[in-house]
């Protein structure tokens, strides 16, 4: 009698692992398809696709940042335009552009470059430089106002080498 009372729980034991086999087994499936679907990266086929297209449409893909020519201005120290006058912003910008010739041309107008950017940098209050998304703000109106210099689309992006706000 002791042996037909350990076969009931051979079979009950098992059947409990065969489900703990398929639920590992579906949860795995589950795990590698989230993974793939959105976690794993593009293939580069794919990746390579949108480059094409950019071509299509006639930009150049030469001209993504970080492949232009590089400008270092002057240091630009100013008041800011708080109400009691007590801030000043320090800032250091290095200048983007596309070509040699977009490099001759800022150095060329350099003065207006330093006009234009103090005017801006001046303008400016401790709470429109104080977070993360104003500064890159700023950084789009910098790009924008050089641009309208320098007549077109030559300077690809601006990047901040020194801030300090006090």
């Amino acid at each position: 009698m002791a042996d037909e009372g350990q076969e009931p729980k051979k079979k009950g034991g098992m059947l409990k692992w065969i489900i703990l086999i398929l639920l590992l087994a579906i949860l795995g499936g589950g795990g590698f398809f989230a993974y793939k679907k959105f976690f794993a990266a593009q293939p580069e086929d794919a990746v390579e696709e949108p480059k094409d297209n950019q071509a299509a449409e006639g930009e150049d893909p030469g001209t993504l940042p970080g492949d232009g020519f590089t400008v270092t201005l002057p240091t630009f120290v100013v008041n800011l335009a708080d109400p009691l006058g007590r801030r000043y912003l320090k800032l250091g910008v290095d200048v983007e552009v596309i070509s040699e010739e977009a490099v001759a041309e800022l150095s060329k107008k350099e003065p207006m470059v330093k006009d234009t950017l103090i005017l801006l940098l001046s303008s400016k209050t401790y709470q429109d430089l104080s977070t993360m998304e104003s500064k890159i703000l700023l950084k789009k109106e910098i790009v924008d106002r050089l641009n309208q210099i320098l007549g077109g689309s030559k300077v690809l992006q601006v990047y901040f080498t020194d801030m300090v706000i006090q």
